[in-house]
């Protein structure tokens, strides 16, 4: 019995993903190709075994209807294209064409185009532009850290009673305990924290996998 999450080392992490989110070839060469073509930025990509758990919830609340805000190179949009349901469509909202293109030749890859859609340009007003009534099944919120909270309140109101919202990169590196006021995108995320907390429109709870996840259902 451990009272608290163990921590992860290097060791241990390996561990965690051979045995059960073991990336297959397509996900591995996607991780390879982001290393070596964007060494600068591959770190905003999931994890693998955050990748397996999108697919997971995906599934097993038998998404049909789902959002992506910030694709970056399609690990994550792959992970819940996956899961999605029979004739699920997922929509992927992003500003750059650059790191989406190589999420196009994946998402053809893997198969999924018939349920991928991308968007290019400011995810607000996409999301502004979405059907204001209760439509979506799943959402998952991988952006710019000072939008989320202009991106959180434009989705609430388009779940479904029982929808997940999915919020990334939650903990900071460890620096939401003890943010430096120059961080901006931390700074944020403290705001957005309290503000997820307080939200009678859903439950919630931060799980330590990757960089910090939220998990939100719909009431």
């Amino acid at each position: 019995m451990t009272r608290q999450t163990l921590p992860l080392t290097d060791a241990l992490h390996a561990y965690v993903v051979a045995n059960g989110s073991e990336p297959d070839d397509l996900v591995r060469d996607l991780i390879a190709e982001t290393a070596a073509a964007l060494p600068d930025d591959a770190g905003m990509q999931v994890a693998p075994e955050q990748a397996a758990f999108l697919t997971f919830l995906t599934r097993v609340t038998g998404a049909r209807r789902a959002l992506e805000i910030g694709t970056f190179t399609g690990l994550s949009s792959i992970a819940i294209a996956r899961g999605l349901a029979d004739g699920g469509r997922l929509t992927c909202l992003d500003v750059s064409e650059e790191f989406t293109s190589m999420a196009r030749r994946y998402w053809r890859r893997a198969g999924l185009d018939d349920r991928v859609e991308l968007r290019i340009g400011p995810a607000a007003q996409t999301v502004a532009a979405l059907p204001a009534e209760p439509h979506l099944d799943l959402v998952f919120i991988d952006a710019d850290k000072t939008g989320y909270l202009g991106y959180w309140e434009a989705v609430v109101p388009r779940m479904r009673p029982g929808g997940l919202i999915l919020v990334d990169n939650v903990l900071r590196h460890g620096h939401i305990i003890d943010p430096d006021p120059a961080d901006v995108g931390t700074v944020a995320m403290v705001e957005f924290n309290r503000h997820v907390l307080a939200d009678d429109r859903v439950e919630s709870m931060i799980l330590p996998i990757a960089d910090g996840l939220t998990l939100a259902r719909r009431l």
